[in-house]
């Protein structure tokens, strides 16, 4: 009996290693590990997504799915689309996903920086400051019919928010809500 015990555990040691490996994996060649928004973030933002019509909703870096997941759930008229590269939280949401049965919510594990947003109403990101530089440059170059972004902690470099929430938290963190269309792209 000890040897078949010994066995489930080297298996459950080895996928639990797999896992880990590929968490840091993705952070070192991400940059960033895959961070979850607190509640009373994800609160202003859904509150913020209120205000942007019935449009497609991206997520870029949808991490482990609580976000999309969320939105998916509240507003079933609309297409949820999150990006992730980190396998395991991307792994995860996707299960999540079947199981909940969230026809609305679409899960890529694909580089946002390389993909076609041109289907987004609303951007949504919790991401760090080099990366909002780049989807800076990625709005202005790519010229979608994209109206709103929301963003936590993170300002987008150069553009002025619409509205900003602060956060009941130690930081008073900011939860930004950006007009993002074809005037404000061309300034």
């Amino acid at each position: 009996m000890i040897i078949p015990e010994l066995i489930l555990f080297i298996i459950l040691a080895l996928i639990m290693v797999f896992f880990a490996g590929s968490i840091v994996f993705s952070t070192v060649k991400l940059g960033i590990t895959p961070m979850p928004s607190s509640n009373k973030a994800y609160f202003a933002m859904m509150q913020l997504a209120d205000e942007t019509g019935n449009g497609t909703i991206i997520d870029l870096g949808s991490g482990w799915g609580n976000f999309v997941i969320r939105m998916a759930q509240k507003y079933p008229q609309r297409q949820i689309v999150g990006y992730e590269l980190s396998y395991l939280p991307w792994l995860t949401s996707t299960l999540l996903k079947k199981v909940l049965g969230l026809k609305n919510l679409t899960l890529h594990r694909q580089d946002f920086y390389k993909a076609d947003l041109s289907a987004a109403s609303v951007l949504v990101c919790y991401l760090f400051p080099e990366a909002m530089g780049k989807i800076n440059d990625k709005l202005r170059s790519d010229q979608a019919d994209i109206n709103f972004l929301i963003s936590n902690n993170f300002a987008l470099p150069s553009w002025q928010s619409s509205k900003t929430i602060r956060l009941d938290d130690f930081y008073k963190s900011p939860v930004y809500l950006y007009k993002i269309g074809k005037d404000e792209l061309k300034l």
